[in-house]
């Protein structure tokens, strides 16, 4: 079975190679079988489409190629040449003998390098494919040419856009969204993980530079220190992981139970509570959570209550407790119990939502074939509608699980300003008990500064999450059981 399951993947992989393999083919085979100006064009973009008398294409690729030549002198190569050492010249006040006045150096500016140089390799990359793909189009001309076949003038090339190629102008602007608000962020979020970039190496005062894999070594607990990162990762990464696990599955068999309460024939005012329960959903989330955070504070209602009901006493005297109250969201253990009994409030009513909606559209012939066999509502539960449901939302249960390794709300809302940890050696890693990834990721960049390790937990997470989802796609085609449900 796993060789099964890894087979959509690898197909896709290798897949991906043949395609690169084929571009690079395709162009080489082009140079080699090339007229002149075929040739001509690996230097002149434009020759090509001269030759052909396809001139208005000739003079576009000629001034993207001189903007690229532009680009590069202008602009890369004030960058460039120092994302090696990411800068030598730090900041510093020199006085200015001809103004008299203390002025700024000419100083280098880190992360300006890094961002700015990551930006021009991201550049040259796509012009290198532009280029390669333009002496591609150019040996296909020179064929059509030679064969005597009718080549296309600009004006038909426009309509053949409009006409049969319009996806490609579609996803053009999105396209470039997603390399520069998306591809460059995660690239530049890699490369800083590389480097000490924290709050003593801070531009534009100071410099940061390489480190390589160091960043790794400490937070996967290495450095010979006797507390690292390594030492917080370890319990952060396995409380993520519970937390994800834990709070996916409640709210996900809570909202199927819910739902199948909800449309069970002998439930009276089904739409009273199905709206109730619907409120959670049109509440802000943020709005509830602090609610809840207060209401569970140590000086909260809950602990009031507890209090005078005696079962704050009765914890202490059984050694349960060794405070006057009840540390629902300020001590280790209570906080992780809760942080998931109160994610099922928030988490179960979209899920019931769902889970109508699927229910909905059970098939009726295999529950009456159940029903007329004699089965037993348990047992048309176990055999057909758990089945189908898992069927039917599987990949919204991959992504829920996703979701919640990075759930900032709920950690962050229930904890922060709360939460205080008395472990030293957590504290010096600038992290708590009840912090997911995320979170960490988040305290570490906003309240420390500390971008080198958040960028390598970042990347730490990204990883987790890809491997799971890979995992757990690959797992749901590996079988198609769309037939059984039809």
């Amino acid at each position: 079975m796993a060789g099964q399951e890894a087979k959509p993947a690898a197909a896709a992989v290798t897949g991906f190679f043949k395609a690169i393999g084929k571009f690079f083919s395709n162009f080489g085979n082009a140079v080699a079988k090339g007229d002149i100006f075929v040739k001509l064009s690996l230097l002149w973009m434009g020759a090509g489409y001269a030759r052909r008398k396809q001139y208005i294409k000739a003079v576009i690729v000629t001034i993207l190629e001189v903007a690229a030549i532009w680009f590069t002198l202008t602009f890369a190569m004030d960058y460039v040449p120092k994302f090696g050492s990411l800068g030598t010249t730090e900041a510093e006040m020199v006085f200015n003998v001809e103004t008299m006045q203390s002025e700024w150096n000419d100083y280098d500016n880190s992360f300006e390098i890094l961002l700015f140089s990551l930006f021009s390799f991201v550049v040259w990359v796509a012009f290198f494919v532009f280029w390669m793909k333009n002496v591609m189009n150019v040996y296909e001309l020179q064929k059509k040419d030679e064969a005597g076949e009718h080549i296309n003038t600009f004006k038909e090339d426009l309509h053949d856009y409009v006409e049969n190629k319009f996806h490609i102008v579609l996803l053009t602007l999105p396209v470039l969204g997603i390399v520069v608000f998306t591809v460059i962020p995660i690239l530049l979020l890699i490369l800083v993980a590389f480097t000490n970039y924290d709050q003593q190496h801070m531009p534009p005062t100071a410099l940061f530079n390489w480190v390589g894999i160091s960043n790794f070594i400490s937070l996967f607990g290495g450095g010979g220190l006797t507390v690292t990162f390594g030492y917080a990762f370890v319990r952060i990464l396995g409380w993520t992981l519970v937390w994800a696990f834990f709070s996916t599955l409640t709210t996900y068999i809570g909202g199927i139970l819910l739902s199948l309460l909800l449309n069970n024939a002998k439930t009276r005012v089904p739409r009273l509570w199905r709206t109730l329960f619907m409120v959670t959903i049109a509440v802000p989330q943020f709005v509830s959570l602090l609610l809840v955070r207060n209401f569970f504070a140590n000086t909260g209602i809950a602990n009031t209550i507890c209090s005078n009901i005696g079962l704050v006493d009765l914890l202490r005297n059984i050694g349960l407790l060794k405070t006057n109250y009840i540390p629902f969201l300020s001590s280790p253990g209570w906080a992780h119990v809760m942080i998931i009994l109160l994610n099922i409030w928030i988490g179960v009513p979209y899920q019931m939502l769902i889970a109508t909606g699927v229910l909905m559209n059970l098939p009726a012939d295999q529950l009456e074939s159940a029903r007329v066999d004699g089965a037993k509502p348990y047992q048309i539960f176990m055999k057909i509608t758990m089945p189908y449901l898992l069927f039917v939302t599987g990949p919204a249960l991959v992504t829920d699980f996703v979701k919640n390794i990075n759930n900032f709300n709920v950690i962050y809302l229930l904890t922060e300003d709360v939460f205080v940890t008395t472990n030293q050696a957590m504290a010096n890693s600038q992290a708590k008990e009840v912090d997911l990834l995320v979170t960490w990721l988040f305290r570490l960049t906003q309240d420390y500064y500390n971008y080198k390790m958040a960028s390598a937990i970042g990347i730490v997470v990204f990883i987790i999450c890809a491997v799971f989802t890979l995992f757990a796609f690959n797992r749901m085609i590996a079988g198609s059981r769309e037939e059984d449900y039809q």
